[in-house]
C-alpha cells in the first residue's frame, strides 16, 4: 500500500513541467514549440536562455531529490530508489503537460543526489568534463548515466547498480534521436563552453 502512495505522489511530483512553467510564466512562451521540443533543461537552455535553463534544471533535480526522499520524510521503510525511478517516468511523461515530457537526466541525477550526495558530485563532473570535450550534452548525459552505473558496480550496492542501470537506459532511450544525430553529424554542439 505505502508503495502504491508514495508511487503516486512521486509521479505527480516528477510531471511538474517546470519548463513549461518557467516558460509561459516568465517568458509567455510555450517552449514545446521552439528548438527540440522538450520540456527540460537543454531546450530551455536554448530557447530561453541561461537564467531560465538553470531555474528549469536545478527544480527538475530537486524534484527528483524530494520524491525519492518522501519515504524518508514520512519515516517509511519503503525503497527510496524505487520511488525515485517513479518520478523520473513523471518526468518523462508528465500529466500534467500531456505525456510530453524531458529525457530523464535532471530528475535522474536528483534521485542520486537523495541517496548519495558524493555520487551525485561524480557524475556532475563527469557531465561537465564530457561537455567540455565534446560539446554535445546529448553525448555527456549518456557518458554520465554509463559512468554513474560504472561507480555503482564499485561501489558494491546492488539497488544502486540495478536503479542507476534502469534510470541509465531511459536516459540513452529518450536521446535515441540525438544518438542519430551524432552518428550523422547533425546534433548541435553547446557554444558557450
Amino acid at each position: 500500500m505505502d508503495y502504491i502512495l508514495f508511487g503516486i505522489i512521486a509521479y505527480l511530483i516528477g510531471s511538474i513541467p517546470f519548463g513549461l512553467i518557467v516558460g509561459k510564466i516568465g517568458y509567455k512562451t510555450d517552449i514545446r514549440e521552439h528548438g527540440s521540443g522538450n520540456l527540460g533543461g537543454t531546450n530551455t537552455f536554448r530557447v530561453l536562455g541561461v537564467k531560465a535553463g538553470l531555474i528549469v534544471t536545478v527544480a527538475d533535480i530537486l524534484k527528483g531529490t524530494l520524491a525519492a526522499r518522501l519515504p524518508w520524510i514520512f519515516d517509511s521503510d519503503i525503497n527510496l530508489l524505487i520511488i525515485g525511478i517513479v518520478a523520473v517516468i513523471g518526468h518523462m511523461y508528465p500529466i500534467f503537460a500531456h505525456f510530453r515530457g524531458g529525457k530523464a537526466v535532471a530528475t535522474s541525477g536528483g534521485i542520486i543526489l537523495a541517496v548519495s550526495p558524493l555520487l551525485f558530485l561524480i557524475i556532475l563532473a563527469t557531465f561537465f568534463i564530457t561537455l567540455y570535450v565534446t560539446k554535445y550534452v546529448s553525448l555527456s548525459s549518456i557518458v554520465t548515466g554509463v559512468v554513474t552505473v560504472i561507480a555503482a558496480i564499485i561501489l558494491q550496492e546492488i539497488g544502486l547498480i540495478i536503479v542507476t542501470s534502469i534510470l541509465t537506459l531511459f536516459v540513452i532511450y529518450r536521446h535515441r534521436t540525438n544518438i542519430k544525430r551524432i552518428i550523422n553529424k547533425t546534433e548541435p554542439k553547446i557554444t558557450w563552453m
